[in-house]
């Protein structure tokens, strides 16, 4: 396996994922070098720094501007990924329309239903972070697995 120290600019694809812990998270950052979309890079990320993993979790959002540092790692088999140990938010996502957005209650857990995207995040009234549902038929059984202890439900 090769470890290489790498810095870069990119834009975080999508709300980064808690790993099993609570305290790792993994999040893709795309690097954009031109104007040209076929140009943009997609790296695979996580951190095991707590203090990352909760600034990610809880700060940052799809299209924060991200400046991440940290090791790209070359597994002899998988995929390559970035093992990062440094992250500065650059620049906050522009603010969206929230107009088509709908923040809806399933008993004590709060889901943000957004048009754009198929896949809906489901959160607790007092902010943890419980998961993301594939599609809106797939809620439930989110929350059912929260609530057990069980594995979430795959795609």
């Amino acid at each position: 396996m090769t470890a290489i120290p790498l810095v870069l600019d990119g834009y975080l694809d999508e709300l980064p994922v808690p790993g099993d812990d609570g305290l790792t998270a993994r999040f893709r950052v795309i690097s954009s070098p031109t104007d040209d979309a076929t140009d943009d890079t997609v790296f695979a990320c996580r951190t095991a720094d707590p203090h990352l993993a909760h600034a990610l979790l809880n700060l940052m959002r799809p299209g924060d501007l991200l400046r991440v540092g940290g090791h790209l790692v070359l597994p002899d088999e998988g995929s390559p990924r970035l093992d990062v140990d440094a992250l500065e938010l650059l620049a906050p996502a522009p603010a969206r329309d929230l107009a088509d957005m709908v923040l809806d209650r399933y008993g004590p857990y709060l889901v943000v239903f957004d048009p754009a995207v198929d896949t809906v995040p489901v959160f607790t009234e007092a902010g943890t972070w419980v998961g993301t549902a594939e599609h809106a038929d797939a809620i439930t059984d989110l929350i059912h697995a929260h609530e057990t202890g069980s594995p979430p439900p795959s795609p």
